[in-house]
């Protein structure tokens, strides 16, 4: 264990992410997102084992010998905290940490949109923070549940695998549960977590179908659940929730994720411009009623462009628009922006509209200090985009002035359905008194004939025994 504190000491120096440990070669370690070797000693498989040894309890030793993998959280007093997994390579054994500050950064400090604190005020739905690995998806995650236990008097209840930042109470009491430590299972910790009277859920991952299916549950009933995915953006989010389920469940999913979904964020991070480590680029959708009816139709393909259209007033923005930012802010290069773009050819596009000889230049965003040209085109730029807005709010206005009118005219409608069915109880009421009273009549009309027809026959037999021979001609009533 010395040997490896040792190891995780020196990367915790080189401000390193990840260290990796393999038989007959150095460690390596992750520096700004790439490898480099720790040091020059190659390491042999029993110093390996003797390391794993040292930090895995019985369990987690049963669990490797099991799924030739295991995953466990280790700390180192003084240092940090360090997420590993140990795995079977080459019949060998093999490790993997990534370092976790035991102070938890907030979101200004990482430099992250402010719209992302709106999510943590919300107070029910479910919130996904997306991205592959090493994205930033953990540290995102932890700054939210920061800002939510400093200011909201809640319960939040988290459920790991494993552990990875450590939490105190401040205004919010919070509750940290470990699979296979705390919880034999995600599935099984979510289905008690409703006992324990939680207001706000953080799960550290999504994996599996019935993870899926409780989270979702989770923000049906009230709660407010974050969560992490390994996707690259909303509209692979939301297909890869639906695809985790069968077919002829999917319209019924996607229906309940058009209702809970309230955000999602994808990450990426990208090398800076100076050199000096990396930054966040997000792309964010937030619910909004066009959102959820895109989702809930299964037009998935559309969010994006509903993204990038929402900017002034849900403040949405698109991976490209968010790489743009950075860009003009000369936090990152031209060349890594277009490195890091899903869509080149769309963000060159966008870098031309606003800067037309950018690709002239290489790329170069800072104009000549002399050159009042480029003064004059951003101001003009501006000028666009302010009357754009502006059309933009308007149209916003008009828009929820008709949703208005609409929700009126229903409101009407709904009162002359309730009058109509009202009228319509009356007559059926009014049809089954009438329909009453005829058949009370029928019954009495037809009770006076019978009455009437038997006085009849009596008379009739009364005046047949008393009568005469001249009687037998003229007999009965008319005699």
């Amino acid at each position: 264990m010395r040997q490896l504190d040792t190891l995780l000491r020196k990367m915790t120096e080189r401000s390193a992410s990840d260290l990796h440990l393999k038989p007959t070669r150095a460690p390596l370690i992750r520096v700004h997102g790439k490898l480099t070797t720790l040091d020059d000693e190659i390491l042999k498989p029993e110093e390996i084992q003797a390391m794993v040894d040292s930090i895995l309890a019985p369990h987690q030793k049963r669990r490797l010998e099991e799924r030739m993998s295991v995953d466990l959280g280790y700390g180192v007093h003084g240092l940090a905290r360090f997420r590993s997994n140990i795995y079977i390579q080459r019949g060998t054994l093999a490790a993997a940490f990534r370092r976790i500050p035991y102070e938890i950064r907030d979101v200004e400090t990482l430099n992250l949109p402010s719209v992302l604190i709106d999510f943590c005020d919300l107070p029910m739905g479910m919130i996904l923070i997306t991205g592959p690995t090493g994205s930033g998806k953990s540290t995102t995650l932890a700054a939210l549940v920061k800002f939510i236990t400093s200011r909201r008097p809640v319960h939040i209840v988290t459920i790991e695998d494993p552990v990875e930042f450590l939490f105190t109470d401040g205004v919010a009491s919070i509750s940290q549960r470990e699979v296979g430590t705390d919880t034999p299972s995600f599935p099984e910790a979510l289905r008690n977590v409703m006992r324990q009277d939680p207001d706000v859920i953080m799960v550290g991952e999504m994996r599996d179908p019935e993870t899926i299916a409780t989270v979702i549950t989770a923000a049906e009933t009230g709660h407010l659940v974050f969560s992490t995915l390994h996707t690259n953006s909303s509209t692979q989010t939301v297909d890869r929730i639906l695809d985790a389920f069968p077919a002829d469940q999917q319209n019924q999913v996607r229906a309940q994720v058009a209702q809970v979904l309230r955000g999602v964020v994808s990450m990426k991070l990208v090398e800076r411009a100076d050199g000096n480590g990396l930054v966040a680029a997000l792309e964010v959708l937030k619910s909004s009623p066009r959102v959820s009816q895109l989702i809930e139709k299964g037009e998935t393909s559309a969010l994006l462009e509903e993204v990038e259209s929402s900017v002034p007033y849900y403040r949405m923005q698109s991976m490209n628009q968010s790489l743009l930012a950075l860009l003009v802010h000369s936090v990152i290069t031209y060349k890594e922006a277009m490195k890091q773009s899903t869509d080149p050819e769309d963000l060159s596009l966008k870098l031309r509209k606003m800067f037309p000889r950018i690709e002239e230049r290489g790329g170069e965003m800072n104009p000549s200090t002399a050159d009042f040209s480029e003064i004059l085109m951003l101001q003009q730029y501006r000028k666009l985009y302010e009357e754009q807005e502006e059309k933009t709010k308007l149209r916003m206005v008009e828009k929820d002035e008709r949703i208005g009118d609409l929700e009126t005219a229903l409101g009407m409608r709904d009162t002359s359905l309730r009058e109509l069915e009202k009228r319509v109880q009356e007559v059926h009421q009014e049809m089954d008194r009438m329909k009453g009273d005829y058949n009370r009549l029928r019954t009495e009309a037809q009770e006076k004939i019978d009455k009437l027809m038997d006085r009849i026959k009596e008379l009739n037999q009364r005046l047949m025994g008393n009568g005469s021979g001249e009687s037998d001609k003229k007999s009965g009533v008319f005699r």
